[in-house]
């Protein structure tokens, strides 16, 4: 997971598990107790937060990009998290859950690209959206 810049807590990407250059890419996040969100969310009925779900998803979209040579951004710049439509949540993500993220490019230009992201556990869809992501220069160190 080299290719991306995050790391623990919040890299949210184990493994890579089947990828298409420029179209696709399924990865797994293994979700254990010892995760640091489980702490505050909820105590005793841990529950893996909506929105880390969609970070993970947006990781693995990160790591379409990265890994598709003719979309890789610039070196001086982070590919963000732009935008997100019809997120949907359809069942808890908890611990000993296995959560497959599968990512497909829809569209990409000038930087920015739209994916439709699905993650699920035990083939039962835990969350599903629309995801924007784009480069941003990084700005000059001080």
């Amino acid at each position: 997971m080299n290719l991306l810049p995050h790391r623990y807590p919040l890299l949210l990407v184990d493994k890579i598990l089947e990828f298409e250059e420029g179209k696709s890419i399924t990865c797994i996040k293994n979700v254990s107790f010892n995760e640091p969100f489980f702490n505050g969310h909820f105590p005793g009925y841990p529950v893996m937060p909506g929105v880390l779900i969609l970070e993970a998803l947006a990781q693995a979209s990160g790591l379409l990009v990265f890994k598709t040579p003719s979309l890789c951004p610039p070196n001086e710049s982070l590919y963000l998290f732009v935008g997100i439509d019809k997120a949907r949540f359809k069942r808890p993500v908890v611990p000993g859950d296995q959560i497959e993220l599968k990512v497909e490019m829809k569209k990409s230009k000038r930087g920015f690209a739209v994916f439709n992201a699905i993650a699920t556990v035990d083939n039962e869809v835990a969350a599903s959206a629309e995801l924007m992501c784009g480069f941003k220069e990084l700005p000059k160190k001080l």
